[in-house]
């Protein structure tokens, strides 16, 4: 491959910005093993600790891994989602479910002003799965399907930096969830179609509380597990 042409001054944070741009851009999709080291040596025209201190850099971030004997490797396509990810895991649950509300109540109310006709079909055959992985008692399969339905609600937003956020948080909400996925019926069905509708229907008030509806009590069971001030009604 041929090179960049990089001259020297900040060659470090050029070097760094210029392997960020491969990972986001794709062209080291996640999952890939990079180039080595000499590679990107050859490749950027750059020293050796200067590369070295690139990958580490991004190691820093989150966005690549090392393993020892092969390699280094992909693991996030966006230090933002990396960083997020990681502070979210260390929060109480209540913290993560008040998050996880911000969130998608304000995704419900701006997917209900923008939502094409083909998110609307989407919305409408993610909440048939969800319903079928509840009837199958799969708590992963549960989470995974509810997941896919406020995903697509996020998606329906066609904000891309929202959209982001949200999936760098995913497998924080996700491990909350599986405490509220456990029992013979689906409590929250009715709300979930509920949702769907208010969506649907281009009615952002309607949708955004919709989700509060399905929320908030889990945000005070949380809180008064926690011994937590301010449990809301």
């Amino acid at each position: 491959m041929s090179g960049p042409n990089l001259d020297r001054a900040a060659l470090g944070t050029r070097v760094t910005e210029l392997f960020r741009t491969q990972i986001t851009g794709g062209a080291w999709p996640l999952g890939s093993k990079i180039p080595t080291e000499p590679e990107l040596v050859e490749w950027t025209g750059a020293g050796r600790n200067t590369v070295r201190e690139a990958i580490g850099s991004l190691v820093q971030a989150g966005m690549l891994r090392r393993q020892q004997g092969r390699g280094t490797f992909v693991v996030s396509a966006s230090d933002l989602r990396s960083s997020v990810s990681r502070r979210a895991a260390s929060t109480a649950r209540r913290d993560s479910l008040e998050l996880r509300l911000a969130l998608d109540a304000a995704s419900a109310r701006i997917a209900a002003v923008r939502r094409t006709e083909a998110d609307a079909e989407l919305l409408g055959t993610l909440l048939r799965a969800r319903s079928d992985a509840w009837a199958g008692g799969d708590v992963h399969e549960r989470v995974r399907a509810d997941s896919a339905l406020h995903r697509a609600v996020v998606a329906a937003t066609h904000n891309a930096l929202l959209q982001e956020v949200y999936e760098g948080l995913l497998g924080v909400f996700e491990e909350v969830q599986l405490h509220d996925v456990t029992g013979g019926t689906d409590d929250l069905a009715r709300l979930h179609a509920d949702l769907v509708e208010a969506i649907v229907d281009g009615d952002p008030g309607r949708a955004a509380d919709t989700m509060s509806t399905l929320l908030q009590p889990m945000i005070n069971e949380a809180a008064a597990q926690q011994g937590a001030p301010g449990v809301s009604r």
